[in-house]
């Protein structure tokens, strides 16, 4: 007696996660693990720089004044006789907390602004976008130069600031792929099932928007560092004694002549950040968009 035997049924495995495909996109790329591993190392010793760094960040030795690096001092110290090393590892805790904090201040107004705006449409919409042009006509050091007059030189006021005004591009580019996403049939879908406009704010397009947030975010990041030691550098943002890169960047270059190593490591830890950050960014850009992505040689 012969017996057929019937072929096994194919079993694939489960397909991964968006988010999983994502980072093993990012994670492929060598360029972007060597920029991740160094700044990922940089942010933890500026997070734990009081535990790390061997010096008060503001102790003064006006004996030693500006010396360049030594067994004592790697990195040298600047005219008052502070520890430059210690002072730029919580110079950098400053700088990229400034980021971080003015970064999520602009994605929750912008998202929530872009998103309310493309569902909204018609009237509503157009007259939320010429808010947006009235306040990209506003000048930005103005607008620094009157809170600062009004409220002080604070901290928090800094990235307030700042976040204030980065919104408006997220608000653009929220509400751009609302206007793509909102007659889709997923949408019109809940519409039908009498799902309200929050409903379909939160659940739907939300979910839907956060790859392109996610990327102007990690680009956000050093454009707002930037524009912080921009301000720090013409004596608007952090203050003396506390330190950011921005501030470490200016003293340095008014000691340039004298004391080249007070800018130097400043603006390498800077540069290189920036760098960092940017790479980063422009990986997640393709990471998240499966289009864009080749296989890595």
């Amino acid at each position: 007696m012969v017996t057929a035997t019937l072929p096994a049924a194919d079993v694939h495995p489960p397909s991964p996660s968006p988010w999983l495909s994502a980072w093993r996109r990012l994670t492929a790329s060598r360029v972007t693990v060597a920029a991740m591993c160094p700044l990922a190392l940089l942010v933890l010793a500026c997070v734990f720089a009081d535990g790390i760094a061997p010096y008060d960040p503001n102790a003064q030795d006006l004996e030693l004044k500006a010396t360049p690096g030594s067994a004592a001092h790697w990195m040298g110290t600047d005219p008052l006789g502070r520890d430059l090393a210690t002072r730029i590892l919580h110079g950098g805790r400053v700088s990229l907390l400034v980021g971080v904090l003015a970064t999520g201040v602009a994605v929750v107004i912008g998202v929530g602004y872009g998103l309310v705006a493309g569902l909204a449409g018609s009237r509503t919409d157009a007259a939320m976008m010429r808010v947006v042009d009235i306040l990209y006509a506003f000048p930005f050091m103005t607008f620094v130069i009157i809170l600062t007059v009004v409220f002080g030189r604070q901290f928090w006021l800094l990235f307030l600031a700042i976040g204030a005004v980065e919104w408006l591009t997220m608000a653009r580019v929220v509400r751009g792929q609302v206007l793509a996403l909102r007659n889709q049939e997923f949408v019109t879908a809940a519409r039908a099932y009498g799902a309200r406009g929050w409903h379909v704010l939160i659940r739907h397009m939300l979910p839907n928007v956060a790859g392109p947030v996610i990327v102007y975010a990690s680009l956000t990041v050093p454009g707002v560092m930037l524009l912080e030691a921009t301000l720090s550098f013409l004596g608007l943002g952090i203050q003396p004694p506390d330190a950011s890169w921005g501030v470490l960047i200016r003293d340095g270059a008014d000691n340039m002549e004298t004391s080249p190593w007070m800018l130097f490591f400043p603006a390498l830890f800077f540069s290189a950040t920036l760098l960092a950050l940017n790479i980063i960014g422009d990986a997640l850009r393709d990471a998240l968009d499966p289009k864009s992505f080749q296989e890595p040689d």
